[in-house]
This record gives structure tokens, C-alpha cells and sequence, in this order.
């Protein structure tokens, strides 16, 4: 005689069989291996390249079929779907990082042969072949982005506080408009305007000088600014605001001493990814600030060289010897990427020294 769980065929989840915490780790592992392997016998055979990313690509998907078979299995259908979703999104993060990780490697890797101390330390002045460096570059980089943020952080803080705490009517919503249109630029219209404006105002149709760049980054790192400090400032509870009201405080000192450092990593962390954001582009700057072989520390006089410049320079001119040219290229890169990591280190230091310190 059968009983009524039985006859049903209700399963209780709660007394069915459980996979131990340590076997997904341990099926995405073996899952990886079997894949290398088949990869490793397949290049073997065919006498072709191993491709690595490939073979954790196919072992992750295997993971996720294993994962749900053997949960099916043991856990009962209920756990093995949870598991399977669950896994989807562990497979969907792993093929996000893995272009990520492959950058890093190929750029890591190429870049370290010319990452010395002559890199940093000359420029390619009289420099046709192997040696030089790029610290003009460098130099060019950081002077252009600097002040590029100088101009960019003030107006788009401004404009973000304008916006949550004042802004009303026709005027803000135009303002809100227009910061959506300035997002969507091509970086080149950015170099074509600036280009344009300063042959406009100094008369001058070949005008080349860091300044101009400075100005043409400024316009992409604006919106980034407004819209990333608009949604720091949102977050910041109305009921501080009218505590500091109901205690005298006038609005603008409110807005200083209350808004603005409650919501400083937020708006820390915008400006970190709106430097990343432009540190990068080449278009701009090749129209305006142009390239040199020599160090040049006035923004406001003469042509400028930038990183971005340097490796585009470099990879499409190289001269009879290629190898030297595509070395200092590769460095560039990995130049470019050290600077963003320490961006966002410092970024991070800072909103943790200003941000408000919470009692318990």
C-alpha cells in the first residue's frame, strides 16, 4: 500500500538530499579542466594555437549543465532551477571578465619589455629607432587632464546642485536636456570645437596647445559630472536638509556643510570615472593640442603631447624597425591603465577620508 506522498509524487524539499557548499567551486574546476584538456588534444592534433578563453568559455557552459543534472538529482528540481539561474549569472559575470582579463594580460605583457626607467625618465627628441620614452607624454597627460578636471568639476558640481536644489520650471528642464545631448558628443566634435572657438577668438587657423585640449576634454567630462553628483545629491535624506532648516541654517550653508559632504564619495567616485572616461581619447586631442617629440610644460603655448597620442603615433608610424615603435606603444597603454588604477585608488582614499563619520 502506497502512501499519500507516494501516490501524489509530492516531494518535501526540506528532506531531500543536499549538495555540499564546496561542490559548485568544485564542478566549475573540473569543468575548466575537462575543457582544457579536449582544447589541449584538439591543438595538439589539428597543430593549431591553444585558445585559452575558448576552452573556459565551453567549461563554464558545461558547468551550468552539470550543476543543474547533478542538483536535479540530489536536490530535486526546485534547487536544481535556483542553481541553474544562479549559475547563469555566475556564467554571464565570467564572460564579462574574460575580455577584461585577456586586455590586461596581452597589455601586461606587451607593455613590460619597455616599461623601465628610460621610459619615464626622456622623450623622443632626436630618438628614430630604439630607446626614447614617453615622460613628454606623460607630462602632456597629466596637464591636460588636470586641467580639464579643473574646469569641469566646478561647473558640473554647480550645475548638479542647481538642478536638485533650486532648479524649477522651464530652465531646468532645459539644462536637464541639454546635459543629455552633451553626453551622447563624439569625441571629435569636441576636438572640432575647441579647434574652432580658439581659431574664432585668437585668429590663429593652425593653433595647436594643450589648453584647447584641456577645453575639448572638458565637454565630455561635464555631463559625466552633472549626472553622476544629480544622483549622489538625490540620495541624501530630505530629513537632513530639514533638520538643518529647522535649526537656522540658511540654504546655501545647508547645501555646503550638510548635502554636499553626506554625499562626497558618491560624487568623488563620478568624478574618478569622469577622468577615466576622457583620459583615453585620442580624436579630440590630435585636433587641438597635436603631437611633439619634445617636452613641453605650458598649456597655453605651443603643440602638447598626451598618452593616448603617443600610442596612436607610435603604432601607426613606426619606422624600418617596427618592434621599438610597437614596445614604446604597448607601454603607453599600460601607462594609461597604471594612471586610471591610481585614480581610482586615490578616489577611493578620498571619499573615505571626507565622507561624514557615523556614530554607532
Amino acid at each position: 500500500m502506497t502512501t499519500t506522498t507516494e501516490a501524489t509524487g509530492i516531494v518535501n524539499s526540506l528532506t531531500t538530499g543536499r549538495l555540499p557548499k564546496w561542490s559548485p567551486w568544485v564542478i566549475l574546476a573540473g569543468s575548466w579542466v575537462i575543457m582544457i584538456v579536449v582544447f589541449a588534444f584538439m591543438a595538439a592534433a589539428n597543430g593549431t594555437e591553444f585558445n585559452i578563453a575558448a576552452a573556459l568559455v565551453l567549461g563554464t557552459v558545461l558547468f551550468d549543465v552539470a550543476i543543474f543534472v547533478l542538483a536535479y538529482l540530489v536536490e530535486g528540481i526546485r534547487q536544481a532551477k535556483d542553481r541553474l539561474v544562479t549559475s547563469l549569472v555566475a556564467t554571464a559575470f565570467i564572460l564579462a571578465l574574460i575580455p577584461l582579463i585577456s586586455l590586461l594580460y596581452t597589455v601586461v605583457s606587451n607593455g613590460l619589455p619597455r616599461f623601465d626607467l628610460s621610459f619615464f625618465s626622456s622623450s623622443m627628441r632626436n630618438v628614430v629607432g630604439e630607446g626614447g620614452g614617453a615622460l613628454h607624454a606623460i607630462v602632456g597627460t597629466l596637464e591636460i587632464t588636470g586641467m580639464a578636471a579643473l574646469i569641469s568639476v566646478p561647473v558640473g558640481l554647480l550645475t548638479a546642485v542647481y538642478l536638485v536644489e533650486y532648479g524649477r520650471g522651464a530652465l531646468a528642464r532645459a539644462i536637464t536636456f541639454f546635459v543629455d545631448v552633451m553626453t551622447g558628443i563624439p569625441s571629435i566634435v569636441a576636438g572640432l570645437f575647441a579647434f574652432a572657438f580658439f581659431d574664432l577668438v585668437l585668429h590663429d587657423p593652425g593653433i595647436r596647445f594643450g589648453f584647447g585640449g584641456s577645453v575639448a576634454l572638458s565637454l565630455l567630462m561635464i555631463p559625466v559630472v552633472v549626472r553622476s553628483s544629480e544622483e549622489m545629491l538625490k540620495l541624501v535624506p530630505n530629513e537632513l536638509r530639514e533638520a538643518a532648516y529647522a535649526l537656522g541654517v540658511p540654504k546655501w550653508l545647508t547645501i555646503l556643510r550638510i548635502v554636499i559632504p553626506t554625499s562626497i564619495a558618491g560624487i568623488t567616485t563620478g568624478v574618478t570615472l569622469a577622468i577615466a572616461r576622457v583620459i583615453g581619447e585620442t580624436a579630440p586631442l590630435l585636433i587641438i593640442s597635436g603631437f611633439t617629440a619634445s617636452m613641453n610644460y605650458d598649456l597655453f603655448d605651443d603643440r602638447m603631447m598626451s598618452l593616448p597620442v603617443f600610442v596612436y603615433t607610435q603604432y601607426a608610424n613606426p619606422g624600418s624597425d617596427v618592434q621599438p615603435y610597437l614596445d614604446r606603444a604597448w607601454a603607453g597603454a599600460l601607462t594609461l591603465i597604471v594612471i586610471v588604477m591610481l585614480l581610482n585608488l586615490i578616489a577611493r582614499l578620498v571619499a573615505r577620508i571626507f565622507s561624514p563619520k557615523l556614530g554607532r
